[in-house]
């Protein structure tokens, strides 16, 4: 049923809607899925309780950026600053920031996807890959009673705006659905990407008008109101809509927070002591907990790895930038990883959300091998996590607008959110996954701040367990191999269906075509080590109807 069904609706695309996109490379097999390097290669070092200072000798340093620049003085007044705090920075900063801010009048024009850029995604690669997206949300239209009104389209980090093009392609062949759109919405923080979309999706010469939530236009497909908003924050909660969520390589970008397991010796009590940590809206202090009587064995901490400039003239050699980060594309790193001589409000608080951080720490043990010794007097027990609190934040919002919450009551579940991202499937917490990508190479995330892009892998499980927490009316289906899912959604005939339609110019042109086609489908569906279909993975938040309905793709059949 689900393949007939499937191969049927994409049949009802025109011949009109075949595109012709070149073979590119994606975005991870070549380097973001290769093994992650190990916390070694970051250079990791204990830190002085006191923040580091630069002498005089760094006071002439030459930064490779101005984010770099800028990043130093604030480290220099504050001290060491989270992992997640400098990729902040780095992504959506206004000075320099990669998304967000160009550094010179030349880069106002550059473009991070395609060929040109730093890496190409699965949009990019065929069209193929956003029509199933969109075919998707139409099962789950159809699933859910086929609304005739109320139906929002939810983008968060469109990119270029390809795949949201490819969507509404695709779903205006269902004229029903297409008629219960609302709106569209695009979540985009940089204003370059967002001209970028509004041009593909609108036209270079549509209106843009701005409101209090953000910035209008109309589709061209169907006339469809199309909004974009910094934040997803900006998007009314209406308990009658139907949101229909994509996120596609989004979460791959939230920044983390990485924590190693120390063992700390016997030691008297200290006195609270202050730390600052970099936010959003500036420094902050806050305190650690007294502690009471003295501690009479060695107890496990978890310690949080914060960022420091590298010492003044280092090099590549003398930071031991392993081979794998092709040192000769960059300068040596201006950052470097290094263990919190003394517990951060991160690492006293978030290691402790879930019972998964909490088995690590206790099922942790120093029997199989010597720990290492570090210079404050603690030793490394070796356990690594990186927890990402933004995506605990953006999952709960995604169930609230699905399922309803008792601050956001909804008479009953509707809608659904497809993530499709890459990391670990099996539940494991992801580690020492922060990487750097510059013109489709894996090099240091910690060089040429602002031009340098950065990722880690997905933790799946804590997106549905945030999800399943947030809210009573949402279920969880997934991670599923992108493989899989594609192919679940009866993406094979599609391939062979635009093959046969291809049309126009000579044979030599024809056949280019189809080769170029199927390759591209080939690449998606990869199931080698590091191929496209087994790194990525898709996961769905649907309306709770205790597991009789499983979504397409995960499993489930089309409700017509």
């Amino acid at each position: 049923m689900t393949r007939l069904a499937v191969t049927r609706a994409l049949r009802s695309i025109p011949r009109a809607t075949i595109l012709s996109r070149p073979p590119q490379l994606p975005r991870t097999p070549s380097f973001r899925n290769r093994a992650p390097p190990s916390l070694a290669n970051y250079n990791t070092r204990n830190l002085s309780v006191t923040a580091h200072r630069l002498n005089d000798d760094e006071d002439e340093r030459k930064w490779s950026t101005p984010l770099a620049k800028q990043l130093a003085e604030a480290i220099t007044a504050t001290g060491p600053v989270p992992l997640a705090s400098f990729m902040r920075m780095c992504l959506t900063g206004d000075i320099g920031g990669y998304y967000t801010g160009a550094i010179e009048k030349a880069e106002h024009d550059r473009d991070q996807f395609g060929v040109k850029g730093d890496f190409v995604t699965s949009p990019e690669i065929s069209q193929v890959f956003g029509e199933l997206c969109g075919l998707w949300y139409v099962t789950e239209w159809l699933a859910q009673g086929r609304p005739t009104k109320g139906v929002e389209l939810i983008e968060v980090g469109p990119g270029r705006g390809t795949l949201m093009d490819d969507m509404l392609r695709t779903i205006q062949n269902f004229p029903e659905m297409a008629k219960s759109i609302d709106a569209v919405y695009m979540v985009e923080a940089s204003p370059q990407l967002r001209i970028a979309q509004k041009n593909l999706l609108c036209g270079e010469g549509a209106a843009l008008s701005e409101s209090k939530v953000g910035y209008h236009s109309h589709c061209k497909h169907g006339d469809i109101p199309i909004v974009w908003t910094e934040t997803i924050k900006s998007i009314p909660f209406d308990p009658e809509k139907t949101p229909f969520i994509m996120a596609h390589e989004f979460f791959d970008a939230l920044p983390i927070h990485a924590f190693q397991l120390v063992q700390v010796p016997p030691t008297e009590p200290a006195p609270p002591s202050s730390i600052a940590t970099i936010t959003t809206s500036g420094p902050k202090q806050s305190k650690q907990p007294k502690t009471s009587g003295t501690t009479t064995g060695p107890i496990l901490e978890w310690r949080e790895l914060l960022v420091s400039p590298t010492p003044p003239f280092s090099t590549h050699t003398t930071l031991r930038t392993p081979a794998s980060q092709n040192p000769h594309l960059t300068p040596p790193p201006d950052f470097q990883l290094t263990v919190s001589p003394s517990p951060t409000r991160h690492s006293l608080h978030l290691p402790d959300l879930s019972p998964r951080y909490r088995a690590i720490k206790s099922s942790s043990s120093f029997s199989q091998k010597p720990p290492t010794s570090l210079p404050d007097g603690t030793t490394q027990a070796g356990a690594l996590i990186e927890i990402c609190p933004d995506a605990f934040l953006f999952a709960s919002d995604f169930a609230t607008r699905i399922g309803g919450s008792p601050s956001h009551p909804k008479p009953s579940p509707r809608g659904a959110a497809l993530i499709l991202d890459y990391g670990p499937g099996d539940g494991s917490v992801p580690v020492n996954s922060l990487r750097g990508i510059r013109k489709h190479y894996l090099v240091s995330p910690f060089a040429e701040p602002g031009l340098t892009d950065l990722s880690a892998d997905v933790d799946f499980t804590a997106i549905a367990e945030a999800a399943t927490n947030a809210s009573e009316g949402v279920e969880v289906h997934g991670p599923v191999e992108q493989a899989w899912w594609l192919e679940g959604l009866g993406g094979r005939e599609r391939v062979e269906q635009l093959a046969k339609r291809s049309r126009g110019g000579n044979e030599p042109e024809k056949d280019k075509f189809v080769r170029d086609l199927r390759r591209s489908w080939d690449r998606l569906v990869d199931r080698g080590p590091n191929g496209m279909g087994r790194i990525y993975k898709a996961l769905a938040i649907v309306p709770e109807n205790d597991g009789r309905r499983r979504p397409v793709g995960f499993g489930g059949d089309v409700v017509m």
